[in-house]
């Protein structure tokens, strides 16, 4: 118990710090100074990128690092909020803990639930009442803004959650090959916007497919590009040593040498 008090002393101190020092950098950077919410904004959305690249590669320290810059802006965030008489740091996170208890019944309050998939349910149904007239669908909560792949996940998330949902993955990929049909059919017609169509068609089934397998597509397509990123560039490496400019082969000479070098680099 001595030893978990002193960890939270540490942790509430080390906040405190980073409190003090938006105050000062508020009061004497001109930088940070000049800075609003929307300046901010695409700042943001950067440190988030990056963050989701050091999960990606597995980089602790980078991790820890990109956390920090990220608690930086929330820290920013709502120093500017405080001084345009809106909401501070207090009000941000006590509104984030009642939210917390709120949707934890079967922690703080007398509901059972047995498993991850019964909370989520039972999250989902809450935010919803919470919501109310304010929220028409169930997928309302999906960012307009967010990518379309991630947001093709987060949409078949949300539906599950109230139960719109295939009961078996053999019926998910039968549904994959249905759109893969459906889009060779629009390439055989030509017809460039039904061949568009039928493309996202195969790239939402295919995020279905993903989520049943318990990948994350994004994740996932992030880790082949780094892949094929590393491939390419010692694919330029090994024909710079033989003298040869990619430029000035063949397909079937780069591919060669593709195959050389693909089984050392994952």
């Amino acid at each position: 118990m001595i030893e978990k008090q002193k960890k939270m002393t540490e942790k509430l101190k080390a906040f405190e710090r980073i409190l003090n020092i938006m105050d000062e950098l508020r009061e004497k950077c001109p930088w940070d100074r000049e800075q609003t919410i929307e300046s901010l904004r695409i700042l943001t959305i950067e440190e988030t990128y990056e963050l989701a690249e050091a999960i990606t590669n597995n980089d602790m320290p980078n991790l820890k690092e990109e956390l920090g810059d990220l608690l930086l802006h929330i820290v920013f965030y709502a120093k500017i909020g405080e001084e345009q008489g809106d909401f501070d740091i207090a009000s941000v996170i006590n509104e984030l803990c009642e939210k917390l208890i709120r949707r934890h019944p079967h922690i703080y309050g007398d509901m059972k639930l047995e498993n991850a998939e019964e909370v989520l349910v039972s999250w989902e149904q809450i935010k919803m009442k919470e919501k109310g007239k304010e929220r028409k669908s169930v997928l309302s909560g999906v960012p307009k803004s967010l990518p379309a792949l991630p947001k093709s996940f987060r949409i078949q998330q949300k539906a599950k959650k109230v139960g719109f949902e295939w009961d078996e993955i053999s019926q998910v990929w039968e549904k994959v090959e249905e759109e893969m049909n459906e889009l060779k059919e629009a390439v055989e017609s030509g017809d460039q916007r039904h061949i568009e169509e039928e493309f996202g068609d195969v790239l939402f089934s295919l995020t279905n497919y993903a989520r049943f397998l318990k990948v994350d597509p994004e994740g996932a397509l992030e880790k082949s590009n780094q892949k094929f990123i590393k491939r390419f560039k010692k694919v330029e490496e090994v024909a710079k040593e033989r003298n040869q400019e990619l430029a000035d082969m063949t397909l079937q000479q780069m591919d060669d040498i593709w195959n050389e070098i693909k089984g050392d680099i994952h």
